[in-house]
């Protein structure tokens, strides 16, 4: 079961959503290398692209392996957003996503992100702009609506039809519920029953089971993980296990665990350096161990990390650890 987008074949369905904080280089590679078929950049302003900003230039770096990336933009001017999402369209990137999503307020206090989802006119002129000059295939992504008395995912989704866009994104949450309550997945089957270009569920994807009823309960075309994928590149290989065999994969042990989390860390060593790189992992490292035994007093530890030595340290212990 492969997804095509566009003129990009994907060889499954799964996609790793564009997280901030979250979607750095080594983490998108290890989610490739446990089967995910496209990875996202953490999201990138237009206006920062458009200035040369330093730290842009470190979110759009690409490697070979992780192969094939999409480079997810923000904004809200249109020539700004199309003219910069060309400009980095050349570059090694499968496709562009436009970013109408994001709930965070500093974006949306900025008419950008999901604050667009109040106006459909100026994300038409902004999907029309990127349709036009990206030569490669231009997705989105957005929500249920802004909020309860704006559910209008089925007018979007429409609208970037109409402008030419190779596929939609739903989240199946308002921008004013954040990441709270649960995720509705009727809206991502009104949405598909509406549209006749790929639809992408989002919201809620935690485990192989949530995978396939996704699917059985919006007909959507592809899936994009999020939160369920932090701390668990695993859960890729798991759900395309699950989706081709009905057989349920095992999750990690702690020491499978402990390894991804060291090869994480050496990773993020030779990209920014060991003090940098350990203080990038920590936040990782509560993701990995959050539930197993001893994890409190694991993440504890790992706060104050500052060597891959003293990482090696913590991991050698947790195996014998969690049997306790």
């Amino acid at each position: 079961m492969g997804l095509r987008i566009g003129n990009v074949e994907l060889e499954n369905p799964l996609l790793l959503a564009p997280m901030a904080g979250v979607n750095e280089q080594p983490f998108r590679l290890l989610c490739r290398e446990q089967g995910c078929a496209l990875v996202y950049t953490e999201m990138v302003s237009a206006k920062a692209i458009y200035y040369n900003n330093r730290n842009t230039r470190e979110l759009l770096r690409t490697c070979p392996q992780e192969q094939p990336v999409a480079v997810q933009i923000f904004g809200s001017d249109p020539d700004i957003v199309s003219d910069m999402a060309a400009r980095v369209a050349d570059g090694p990137f499968a496709l562009v996503d436009f970013n109408m999503g994001c709930p965070v307020p500093k974006v949306v206090n900025n008419q950008e992100g999901s604050a667009l989802m109040k106006n459909p006119k100026l994300a038409e002129r902004i999907l029309s702009a990127l349709v036009k000059k990206v030569k490669k295939p231009v997705t989105v992504k957005f929500r249920k609506g802004f909020d309860d008395s704006q559910i209008n995912a089925v007018e979007i989704a429409r609208i970037a039809e109409s402008c030419g866009v190779a596929a939609v994104a739903v989240h199946g949450r308002t921008r004013q519920q954040m990441y709270s309550g649960k995720a509705d997945w009727d809206i991502i089957r009104h949405v598909k029953e509406a549209v006749k270009i790929p639809v992408i569920g989002n919201g809620d994807i935690f485990t192989p089971q949530d995978a396939q009823k996704m699917i059985a309960e919006t007909g959507c075309d592809g899936l994009m993980i999020a939160r369920g994928a932090r701390g668990n590149p695993w859960i890729f290989s798991r759900i395309n296990h699950y989706l081709n065999t009905g057989k349920i994969l095992p999750g990690p042990g702690p020491a499978e665990v402990g390894q991804m989390i060291l090869r994480h860390a050496q990773m993020q060593i030779e990209q920014k350096g060991e003090e940098l790189g350990m203080k990038e992992m920590r936040k990782h490292i509560a993701w990995y161990t959050a539930g197993l035994p001893h994890s409190a007093a694991i993440r504890r530890e790992c706060n104050y990390l500052e060597t891959l030595e003293e990482l090696k340290a913590i991991v050698c212990t947790m195996a014998s650890r969690f049997v306790d």
